[in-house]
């Protein structure tokens, strides 16, 4: 990774990270020089764009094929109301290059698939998914296994939420694999169990919330600081203001990095 050189103005921008002990200038460069991949511009997308490109982070993918809404602007807090109509895409990059010029944009305004996955997630370095349904989360999942990038998923629902991170190309201290997206949720739900937020609605600062803690994971993933949450699922109740942490592990027979899989 090249050494990232920064100006006076961004020295000063990043006055705070630079001075913070387990980032500091090295950190920051290393933000600089990362591609981040970002699945969604929406609830989850838009405060986790907001804080990567606030972060400093050089260039971010913003993969969307929506448009804004009125009834998106209750949650997706990088749009606003002279946004309505406007790809989602194209309004975040004018929404990040206000917030920081430094930060390079490259649209995607397009319905990530299993056509287009692996070829989108190849070109960055860390990804981030924001999407709201399972189809699209075990694409992004298995593309990222494939090439080998490390993942940072959530999910909402009306008052509760979950992160977590995924490696599962690597193994643990202990030589057994890291787990996939399919050894925590091996099957999607029946349709009908899991509703969309246009069925239940959605609590728009609980996504503020789980957005910005996958931009913290995200730069946790670039700079190397604390412990990560491979392995971890990070549950919140926003109904009664809790967070609980749950531990789980690699499943053998996960498709993916599974015995089967290993054997054939």
């Amino acid at each position: 990774m090249t050494e990232a050189v920064f100006s006076a103005e961004e020295i000063e921008r990043y006055a705070r990270h630079i001075v913070l002990r387990g980032v500091g200038g090295p950190g920051q460069q290393k933000l600089k020089a990362a591609r981040v991949l970002v699945i969604g511009a929406g609830g989850l997308g838009a405060p986790l764009l907001h804080y990567l490109a606030a972060a400093g982070v050089g260039h971010i993918g913003v993969v969307d094929d929506d448009i804004v809404a009125l009834s998106n602007l209750q949650r997706q807090v990088l749009h606003g109301t002279q946004d309505i109509g406007r790809p989602k895409v194209e309004s975040a990059a004018a929404a990040i290059a206000r917030l920081n010029p430094h930060v390079k944009v490259t649209q995607h305004r397009a319905r990530l698939d299993a056509g287009n996955a692996r070829e989108l997630v190849g070109a960055y370095d860390v990804v981030a998914d924001g999407s709201d349904n399972f189809a699209t989360r075990y694409i992004v999942s298995d593309a990222c296994f494939y090439e080998r990038r490390p993942l940072v998923t959530a999910a909402v629902g009306a008052f509760d939420g979950s992160l977590t991170v995924l490696r599962p190309y690597e193994t643990n201290p202990s030589g057994e694999p890291n787990p996939t997206y399919r050894c925590l949720f091996p099957e999607a739900p029946p349709a009908g169990v899991a509703p969309s937020c246009e069925e239940i609605g959605v609590l728009g600062a609980l996504t503020g919330i789980l957005g910005a803690m996958m931009a913290l994971e995200a730069m946790r993933e670039i700079v190397g600081f604390g412990e990560s949450l491979v392995g971890r699922l990070v549950l919140v109740d926003a109904w009664g203001m809790r967070f609980e942490t749950l531990r789980y592990g690699w499943d053998a027979a996960n498709p993916l990095n599974g015995t089967k899989a290993a054997a054939s």
